[in-house]
């Protein structure tokens, strides 16, 4: 499929979606973009065709990729006015890369599929930096058959690339993800700021563990954060709370208990209640250091 350049829509071109977008272009395609905030300057720069509309790309293009935000920003992005499904024809297909709600996904399938078109869900890890490095994992929901067409585009931007399950559960497996992140976040905050308080060089410690059993990229990665207080994102401390407000709720409606996962979100609360709504998500840490009264970089007394 990626023998010869297809036209590829591409809609959101934030922090993920710009790089992401990038990939593709420098793989040869032929892509139709629109965005809501300032059009991205190696974007605006590049062969793509910006369009004034979504539904501007989707009378274009023939594969539509959304990298937007939120569910409601899906939800405009589709099926408003101007939206995608206003320009869909049958026989394209619309992939969503937005991390949104896993009930409203397959809600939106089924209208983009009574068009006659198909629909994947297939949100992504590994945040900014996999994204310039073609580096994410894409966790995918949809029919098999539709996956194994757009798998190559894929291959562009990720390396762990899963088709998971029907529509729905790529978003699924993608709150699972953040779960894991937030869990394991918390976890690394915590042993960084006792062996700190303790007197320990954090840094050191950090080394000693990464040969380990508790070695893990959150420790590889945001442990170098928290210990060199680089907290500029990165993902955002707003939108992981996005994301464990999708699994909260989702788990009400199932009756699962996620009591950590709570408490991993008032954590991230804290966080925004001073002001650090636009902190990199390693900057939970900061919510613990307050209630001890010590930072991660400081003598211990």
């Amino acid at each position: 499929m990626t023998s010869q350049p297809l036209n590829i829509g591409f809609v959101g071109l934030g922090v993920m979606g710009a790089p992401m977008a990038g990939q593709l272009i420098k793989a040869g395609h032929q892509l139709f973009v629109h965005t809501r905030g300032k059009m991205p300057a190696a974007i605006a720069g590049s062969s793509a065709t910006q369009c004034v509309s979504a539904r501007g790309v989707a009378e274009r293009a023939d594969f539509m990729i959304l990298m937007v935000p939120d569910t409601p920003d899906v939800e405009a992005a589709l099926f408003s006015d101007k939206g995608i499904a206003a320009g869909l024809s049958a026989g394209k297909v619309v992939i969503d890369m937005s991390s949104i709600s896993p009930i409203a996904t397959k809600a939106f399938a089924q209208k983009i599929n009574a068009l006659g078109c198909d629909y994947l869900d297939a949100p992504v890890s590994g945040g900014e930096v996999g994204a310039k490095n073609a580096t994410l994992s894409i966790m995918v929901g949809g029919p098999e058959a539709t996956f194994e067409r757009v798998k190559p585009l894929f291959a562009l931007m990720g390396k762990n690339i899963t088709l998971v399950g029907g529509n729905g559960d790529g978003q699924t497996a993608k709150v699972a993800n953040q779960i894991i992140v937030a869990l394991n976040i918390e976890a690394v905050a915590e042993a960084l700021l006792f062996a700190a308080k303790a007197g320990a060089d954090p840094a050191r410690v950090r080394q000693a563990l990464m040969g380990g059993f508790a070695a893990s990229k959150i420790l590889e990665v945001h442990g170098e954060r928290m210990v060199r207080r680089t907290f500029a994102p990165g993902f955002r401390i707003a939108l992981h709370q996005k994301d464990l407000n999708l699994a909260l709720s989702s788990a009400r409606a199932l009756g699962v208990a996620l009591p950590n996962t709570a408490m991993a979100q008032e954590l991230f609360n804290s966080c925004v209640a001073h002001g650090g709504k636009a902190w990199d998500h390693s900057a939970m840490v900061r919510a613990l250091e307050m209630m001890a009264h010590f930072e991660i970089g400081q003598q211990a007394a």
